[in-house]
């Protein structure tokens, strides 16, 4: 059977890849729909660094669905039919799920953990009266588009007040779990219109994401290490579940 064999008709979708581009494109619809009654679902469900004042416990799990506008929405839900259509076809729903949620929670662990360290490298440049000013009103500058003019500050203030949104840490960590399973099926990009395989693409999209991680523009607001995350913590669950697929309840 083809890798992408599956039928046009949504109704005869996985059942989980159908339902979770419903509740993403619910997310989506709700964040417009409230946003001119003054309710901000992106500072509510977006994740924020733990040690922040809009922190909450939920946002673990329901940042995975929100995303920050059209076009964010539609290349991940893209790419979770285009690959993940075939590999819950596979695993079967329940195994697939889990391995969505699992990726998702390690695109926030990844990425926070990287935070927290570059939190730390700055804390020693600022007063502890000041790190509260910035938790308690940096949001509110942010939010009237304006922000510290030191450096440092600045620098904190984003780490500690923008959320993370979005899909894209599950979606790579099932791009990656196409690249391992059917690693020799030719991709045709859109922007690379020459066939490659599904392995190296896998493998040039991680390092593409390593490489703008590490370099850190400034202006760059995609999470690079929340997509590695995702990548990494599939990566493991595969190699567990393959090394323990006889003891395993979530049998292929």
């Amino acid at each position: 059977m083809s890798a992408f064999q599956s039928s046009s008709a949504f109704g005869n979708m996985p059942e989980v890849v159908k339902n979770l581009l419903i509740i993403n494109g619910l997310f989506y619809l709700a964040t417009i729909a409230l946003e001119p009654q003054g309710i901000d679902l992106t500072t509510i469900l977006g994740a924020f660094y733990w040690d922040s004042e809009q922190f909450r416990p939920w946002q673990i799990v329901t940042h995975m669905f929100m995303h920050g506008g059209f076009t964010h929405i539609f290349f991940n839900m893209f790419a979770l039919w285009m690959f993940g259509t075939s590999i819950e076809r596979i695993w079967g729903a329940k195994r697939f799920l889990i391995y969505y949620l699992i990726t998702g929670f390690g695109a926030f662990v990844l990425h926070y953990a990287v935070v927290a360290f570059q939190v730390q490298q700055l804390l020693p440049e600022v007063s502890p009266e000041m790190l509260e000013q910035i938790k308690e009103n940096g949001m509110g500058y942010l939010m009237n588009n304006r922000n510290y003019t030191d450096p440092t500050f600045g620098k904190l203030n984003l780490l500690y007040n923008v959320p993370v949104v979005g899909a894209s840490g599950a979606v790579f960590g099932i791009l990656l779990a196409f690249g391992m399973m059917f690693p020799n099926t030719r991709l045709m990009l859109i922007f690379f219109p020459v066939p490659i395989k599904a392995k190296y693409f896998v493998i040039g999209y991680g390092a593409i994401e390593l490489f703008s991680g590490i370099a850190d523009r400034p202006g760059d607001n995609v999470a690079h290490f929340a997509h590695l995350g995702g990548m990494l913590f599939g990566y493991i669950l595969i190699k567990y579940w393959n090394k323990n697929q006889g003891n395993s309840s979530f049998g292929y």
